[in-house]
């Protein structure tokens, strides 16, 4: 199968910004790792960098969301299933030498103050993947406000146990978050649902 010009640039910006975040990744780059021209750049994105890194964002959002619900519905009991997640997560972050993390983070701490595409394309992955985490919440009977508030939590230790995995190079710290946030979602006393 081959792949457009314009879905090759979005996938090479979204492995960019992914390894070297947006100020580090430049629009000649993205040319020569996309194998595209700068003219090709800018015909599928007339907004030039920022555009093109939205569209890099939202690539990565829809990949890691992919990851999540899979890894989500593997399991029927949800503290298993986050545990799942963050095993995968370390696999896979640990398999590719420490520097495919998660495929907004960079970006999203560089927008930080900003009130941009970028920082909008963030927030709505972020969100998006609390959405999944809380609805598999609430299908195995947590109360609304509950799964709301632990959506957000997994994700967000989630987020920075990836970070501190890369930084030292060990799956522990995603193994370790995984194992607190399968306690306490346990905690709440939820029967998880029979296959």
């Amino acid at each position: 199968m081959q792949t457009s010009t314009r879905d090759r640039i979005v996938v090479a910006t979204a492995r960019l910004l992914q390894r070297q975040g947006y100020v580090g990744t430049g629009i000649k780059q993205i040319a020569t790792e996309s194998q595209a021209t700068l003219g090709s750049i800018y015909h599928f994105f007339p907004g030039g960098k920022e555009a093109v890194a939205v569209a890099a964002i939202r690539h990565g959002d829809q990949e890691f969301a992919a990851l999540l619900k899979e890894a989500l519905d593997s399991e029927p009991d949800p503290a298993e299933a986050v545990m799942s997640c963050t095993r995968e997560l370390a696999a896979g972050l640990k398999e590719s030498g420490w520097v495919d993390g998660c495929p907004v983070t960079a970006a999203a701490l560089e927008t930080l103050g900003a009130d941009s595409e970028l920082q909008k394309a963030c927030a709505d992955a972020l969100n998006g993947w609390e959405r999944l985490v809380r609805d598999k919440l609430l299908g195995c009977g947590f109360p609304a406000d509950d799964a709301r508030e632990l959506a957000t939590t997994v994700i967000s230790a989630i987020e920075g146990a990836e970070v501190t995995a890369q930084v030292n190079r060990s799956e522990e710290p995603l193994l370790a978050a995984g194992r607190q946030l399968a306690r306490l979602v346990r905690s709440y006393g939820i029967d998880p649902p029979r296959r």
